[in-house]
């Protein structure tokens, strides 16, 4: 979980430094390309492509839309609003799991559910207070990209059903290579990198892979109920960050409202695994 502080952390620090150059379209895009080749890699160092199936396309295009949607928005809310403000809207993506898998995966609502999910729409009007003074759209970017990623939780629940971690890992990094150069070639013009700004390409590339990897790694290792506080932790971590680094103040509020989101995320954890 450490590694996936870390590896998280450095994705928004890379991606707001390669903003002012690129866009979020091709930010994706050479995420992608990096993502692909590292993918390819592991696949013939460790002699797996055969687990690769070229099979629930259209599922995976789904899945990887709602990923692909929500990166971008996340991206450019790192441009638009401080970075612990990001993270605290990020972590409600389990809420809105909670809230739109009894329509997409026909999971039941239960009581506990339904008070999370309460509990959550609290935090995130604490981070957001949202005014026709504090709304922004970055603010307005950062939540619709926890839904994003929602949808891309919820689906690669239903692929982890139907079809290998090859497959899916081969699947989101192709279809997002392929998103973004249709998005970011759809104004005609695509930006190459300068020479500074690929090693923050890079840095995105693997730290996406890696942040997910090590998140993966240690909930086969360890209790939901252990590794979720630990993965809190980057909160605090990127608020001391943007202080250091970007003058950006710590919002005690922002903090209190990501506090509560924790709660509720935590809440529904530990009635689920209790049973």
């Amino acid at each position: 979980m450490i590694g996936a502080i870390v590896s998280f952390t450095m994705m928004a620090v890379a991606g707001r430094a390669v903003s002012f150059e690129l866009d979020t379209f091709e930010i994706m895009m050479y995420r992608s390309f990096v993502g692909v080749m590292i993918v390819a890699l592991c696949l013939s160092v460790s002699g797996k492509w055969h687990q690769v199936q070229l099979t629930h396309t259209r599922l995976h295009l789904v899945r990887n839309g709602f990923h692909f949607a929500g990166q971008n928005l996340w991206f450019y809310a790192l441009t638009a609003i401080p970075l612990a403000q990001v993270f605290a809207l990020e972590f409600t993506s389990p809420l809105w799991v909670l809230v739109l898998s009894p329509l997409i995966l026909g999971e039941r609502l239960t009581r506990i559910r339904t008070i999370s999910a309460i509990l959550g729409f609290i935090g995130i009007l604490i981070v957001a207070r949202p005014s026709p003074d504090t709304v922004s759209t970055g603010t307005l970017a950062a939540a619709a990209a926890a839904i994003g990623f929602a949808g891309a939780i919820m689906f690669t629940k239903k692929l982890t059903r139907l079809t290998t971690l090859a497959s899916i890992l081969f699947y989101l990094t192709v279809t997002q290579s392929v998103f973004g150069m249709v998005f970011a070639g759809a104004d005609g013009n695509i930006a190459l990198p300068s020479a500074s700004t690929i090693p923050w390409l890079i840095v995105i590339g693997i730290a996406g892979l890696v942040a997910h990897f090590c998140m993966t790694t240690a909930l086969s290792i360890a209790p939901a109920t252990v590794v979720t506080p630990v993965d809190f932790a980057r909160l605090p971590v990127i608020a001391i960050i943007g202080a250091l680094f970007y003058n950006e103040p710590i919002d005690a509020l922002v903090i209190f409202g990501a506090m509560i989101i924790f709660g509720a995320n935590y809440l529904n954890i530990w009635s689920e695994t209790r049973k």
